[in-house]
């Protein structure tokens, strides 16, 4: 039986259209264009996989007030008269709002969605706004810290859930009392997979709570190795400002823009630094850089250790900057070392957790659920 409006096409395979759905991810942050950090790409690629597998998919986002999507949006509102702007351009539609439990009535209403799978951004603030409105809903945990829930979450005790790694279900069970199921994020092997042409050492995202100063430190005390800052979150201008004047004094940091073709970076990257300060609840740029076989040095914090596992190196939180050196110069400096852990994170991200068929049969399952559950 099909559970939603959606026909099944004959192009797909069986298994494919055995319950076809309409689904609706949500979140009350900014999305692409806006914001490229790791939830959202990991929607995005969610979002792909899911209709790549005969569901219909949209993506239900925040706005942040800055730049041509902003101003684009704000004339939508005023000649619609909705709180809702649309658009394509991702290859889905894309549903944004200022505040998006505010709106979620006129965009299920719009794309009238068999079930919604709240993500990070307010996921209890939106649960609890589509469970009035009577519409399915789960929610995908992929953040630990409490300002990112906008809520009570032990209120939603009915919900399904789906957690981004062990640690954040552990966290969750222990904090809330809800069961998970644990689904990694959803990545593209094919997005991320290269030959590394080992030239530099790689951070991803520069923003303070990456740990972008100690990333700085590494730098410098290893000015003969070439650093690559890959450019994330939007940057406020002051902490913006700190970062290009620091950078300038170091001599041996390029500070890259943010892309959407992380390929090209890891081509070039031989080293993939992590220092996060915060409880990283799982680590997807761990998991980007071992499709190519590239080391991860991280901070032992929050799911990092889960998502490096044998593919790089761990350093204690409260080492000292040397340690982070040590393990930077020998992974850069010792070719057969180097070869070793390569071969280990390739490997490791070969595991079956990783692997897209099985993470999408796990989240289908749940939604299915979902879906199933309402009608009862």
């Amino acid at each position: 039986m099909c559970c939603s409006t959606v026909c099944p096409s004959s192009s797909l395979s069986q298994s494919q259209v055995a319950c076809s759905m309409r689904i609706l991810l949500a979140t009350g942050h900014p999305y692409i264009p806006q914001i490229a950090g790791g939830a959202q790409s990991s929607m995005n690629e969610l979002a792909h996989s899911l209709m790549e597998r005969g569901h219909s998919v949209a993506v239900a986002a925040g706005l942040s007030g800055r730049g041509w999507l902003a101003l684009r949006s704000r004339v939508l509102f005023k000649l619609s008269g909705k709180p809702v702007a649309v658009d394509g351009f991702l290859g889905y539609d894309v549903f944004r709002a200022w505040f998006v439990w505010d709106a979620i009535e006129e965009i299920s209403r719009r794309f009238k969605p068999s079930v919604v799978f709240v993500q990070s951004g307010f996921p209890a603030r939106i649960a609890s706004r589509c469970r009035s409105l009577g519409v399915p809903v789960a929610i995908y945990l992929r953040n630990v810290e409490d300002e990112d829930l906008g809520g009570d979450i032990s209120a939603l005790r009915d919900v399904q859930y789906v957690a981004n790694s062990e640690f954040t279900a552990r966290r969750f069970k222990e904090k809330f009392g809800v069961p998970s199921t644990v689904v990694y994020p959803l990545l593209q092997r094919s997005r991320y997979e290269t030959t590394p042409e080992c030239r530099n050492v790689t951070f991803v995202n520069p923003h303070p709570s990456k740990g972008s100063a100690l990333a700085l430190d590494i730098a410098e005390h290893c000015p003969d190795i070439p650093f690559v800052f890959v450019e994330g979150w939007t940057l406020d201008r002051e902490i913006r400002q700190a970062l290009l004047e620091r950078i300038a004094k170091l001599g041996n940091v390029t500070l890259v823009p943010r892309t959407q073709r992380m390929v090209d970076v890891y081509r070039n990257a031989r080293i993939v630094i992590v220092p996060s300060k915060w409880e990283e609840a799982f680590g997807r740029v761990a998991a980007e850089a071992h499709f190519s076989g590239i080391p991860v040095v991280a901070n032992r914090i929050g799911g990092l250790p889960e998502a490096v596992g044998p593919g790089g190196l761990l350093i204690d939180p409260a080492a000292p900057v040397s340690e982070w050196v040590r393990a930077v110069r020998r992974l850069w400096a010792d070719d057969a070392y180097w070869k070793e852990m390569s071969i280990a994170a390739r490997h490791y991200g070969r595991r079956d957790a990783l692997n897209p068929d099985h993470q999408v049969r796990e989240i289908v399952a749940v939604l299915s659920a979902t879906v199933a559950k309402s009608r009862f």
